[in-house]
């Protein structure tokens, strides 16, 4: 249980270790095919198993989170990815290492999927899924500047990913065991459907398309720089680290604005953004351009998501739609390094740099239009709009509400509860007599 001032860091730290695995994907998938034989294709190929594998966990698990209890799934999920991963990085065989990656991807799902419920019944998700996209980034940061100097093969990025989720063990135990102990903030905890149907089935559809372009750059972001950019391995980890650095401030300056300019301008504006760093960082030639693309679509891309992931916390306070939107998200994730592999071999990186712009220009549209309809706008100072009615404030103005009684600018907002009303009772029959109704003073005499 987390107050509302406090900040849930067992969450944080549980969102971090599920996370890293797709973060670390351009130098898992980059050393694959060096240190195992497998092709460019090949390798893009088990990133992706390991991505559908954490997807499968999030579409499975994504209603039984308060039943089986987060403590025991978050465990379990980080268990598996322990011997996942750590079982893959000490493999030297093919069928091995692709055996843990998937094994180890569910437990990183499994541990997400609790990671965003349990973040969704937080009094501010945004702020949450926040400090988690800036703690993984940090650390993704910091093994990026590490690994090229731990020598070669496929093993040192995967035992990170290990390394992390065992460390991230002992702080599961503040996790709640049953459904009892899951905190409900509004009335819709008990819903057997998730509230928000068509829009939530919007985001979930849009998801994965705007997923898989993001993955699908960042699956061959090392090839572009070491093969067409001809940089070393060593300076384009330093560019990953540098952007993944501006991820951070792009995920604090996400954190500070909150929802001053509701969710659609970052969502849409921040999409338009991405598809223009996506061509620029796809096609290339250098050292500049290189690190110009992939440092402003690091920036951005936290920024975004952290919008996405909080739009879709607020459609649902059990979490559903913000695990069934994740799982979404992970099947784009899982199918981005075998589309980029596949579009850059037969197209070459800067064609496919410009279809796959094209793709987020086209996905934005379905994101804003979900991020208006469920109220993602600002608030005028002093106005809570009433859906279908006159903003609050007129109402306010006009009877007397004293100030401050209603959120000022950038509050999200106020959900509006129906609530049931008993019918009034029959009134009483003291003004009525045998010889029917009668109105006070009217009638009656002294003699009456």
């Amino acid at each position: 249980m987390f107050s509302p001032r406090t900040t849930p860091w067992p969450l944080v730290a549980l969102f971090t270790a599920g996370y890293l695995a797709p973060y670390l994907l351009p130098t898992v998938v980059g050393r694959l095919d060096v240190g195992l034989p497998l092709s460019a294709t090949q390798a893009g190929a088990v990133g992706s198993a390991l991505l559908l594998s954490s997807a499968s966990a999030g579409f499975a698990l994504a209603s039984r989170v308060e039943r089986i209890g987060a403590r025991t799934l978050a465990r379990a999920g980080l268990a598996l990815a322990v011997v996942g991963y750590g079982g893959a990085a000490l493999a030297g065989s093919v069928p091995a290492v692709v055996a843990g990656a998937v094994l180890g991807g569910f437990g990183s799902g499994t541990a997400t999927t609790v990671a965003a419920t349990r973040i969704a019944a937080q009094p501010d998700p945004h702020r949450a899924s926040s400090l988690g996209l800036l703690s993984v980034s940090a650390l993704a940061g910091v093994v990026y500047l590490t690994v090229p100097h731990l020598g070669g093969g496929h093993g040192q990025p995967l035992a990170a990913i290990a390394l992390t989720a065992l460390a991230v063990w002992p702080l599961t135990g503040r996790l709640p065991r049953a459904t009892a102990d899951v905190p409900a903030r509004s009335g819709t905890g008990g819903a057997r459907r998730p509230p928000h149907l068509r829009s939530g089935l919007v985001l979930v559809a849009a998801m994965p398309c705007w997923s898989l372009v993001q993955n699908a750059l960042w699956g061959v972001s090392g090839r572009i720089g070491l093969t067409q950019a001809h940089l070393g391995e060593a300076t384009v980890g330093a560019v990953f680290a540098v952007a993944l650095g501006a991820g951070l401030l792009g995920v604090l300056g996400a954190g500070a604005l909150g929802p001053r300019l509701g969710r659609a301008v970052p969502i849409g504006g921040g999409t338009v953004l991405i598809a223009g760093c996506v061509a620029v960082s796809a096609s290339a030639t250098g050292l500049a351009s290189f690190a110009a693309g992939e440092i402003a679509w690091n920036a951005l891309y936290p920024v975004v998501l952290s919008y996405l992931i909080g739009l879709a916390a607020s459609l649902d306070p059990r979490g559903r739609w913000a695990v069934l939107v994740g799982s979404a998200s992970s099947l784009g994730t899982a199918a981005g390094p075998l589309t980029g592999s596949l579009l850059s071999a037969r197209a070459g990186f800067p064609v496919m740099g410009l279809v796959l712009g094209a793709g987020l220009l086209v996905v934005a549209v379905p994101l804003t239009a979900v991020a208006l309809h469920t109220a993602g706008r600002p608030l005028l100072p002093g106005t809570v709009r009433r859906r279908g009615g006159t903003p609050a404030a007129v109402v306010a103005a006009s009877t007397g509400t004293p100030h401050g009684s209603v959120p000022q600018i950038g509050a999200p907002e106020q959900q509006v509860v129906d609530i049931p009303v008993p019918a009034p009772a029959r009134p009483a029959r003291d003004a009525y007599d045998t010889a029917g109704p009668r109105r006070a003073g009217v009638g009656a005499g002294p003699g009456a």
